[in-house]
């Protein structure tokens, strides 16, 4: 029996999860989150095989989760569950640890598959991206712009996108202030904007 435990901040997301897997014969739903901090406090007194988790968590974001995971929990596995666009984030979770990336607009066997898969030691991305990968293509425009860009630099430019201050970003991602202005400096270096209206606006554009 697969442990699962489920990490979104929407209820019904959480709920709903529950539902579809209550009378599964292959999975157990164990717990279901709504903030990135809950997850280690739930692993010191649980056991759990899967997380299924939004990048997009309060408190503590998805990728800082599943670099912590990686180095506290390393049994544990991960798969995102996520409205981020795939081609620009799937690459970014797997680098830091996800054994895969499932787009909320996929089915519910879908998940299933994905859980099963990640369970037996598999990585599981959507045929598109997979098959994209392989070809070594740019999916679209949102995926080059991404490549310009470093896991860290993303985790950086995600925070400042939701209104993060630099205090905030260095505290939730265990770096100084000085270090994230760095980062900012990257970022608009690389992203071809001078302020941080524009760097925000270009982060908005590479999730349309």
């Amino acid at each position: 029996m697969i442990k699962l435990l489920i990490v979104d901040h929407h209820p019904i997301i959480r709920k709903g999860f529950e539902l579809l897997f209550v009378t599964s014969t292959s999975v157990q739903c164990v717990g279901a989150l709504d903030d990135g901090e809950a997850i280690f406090d739930f692993l010191r007194r649980n056991s759990v095989d899967i997380i299924l988790m939004e990048l997009d968590l309060p408190k503590l974001n998805g990728i800082t989760v599943l670099r912590r995971l990686k180095t506290e929990h390393p049994n544990v596995k991960a798969v995102i569950f996520s409205a981020q666009p795939e081609e620009v984030y799937a690459i970014s979770s797997i680098k830091a640890g996800a054994m895969g990336y499932i787009p909320k607009t996929a089915n519910v066997l879908t998940v299933k598959e994905a859980i099963q898969r990640v369970s037996n030691g598999e990585i599981y991305l959507s045929l598109d991206l997979a098959h994209s990968m392989a070809l070594g293509k740019k999916v679209n425009r949102a995926g080059a712009h991404y490549k310009k860009l470093s896991m860290r630099e993303v985790e950086v430019l995600k925070l400042l996108s939701v209104g993060k201050k630099n205090k905030e970003v260095a505290q939730e991602l265990d770096i100084n202030e000085k270090t994230v202005s760095t980062y900012k400096a990257r970022l608009m270096r690389k992203l071809n904007v001078t302020n941080l209206v524009d760097l925000i606006n270009q982060a908005k554009l590479l999730e349309s």
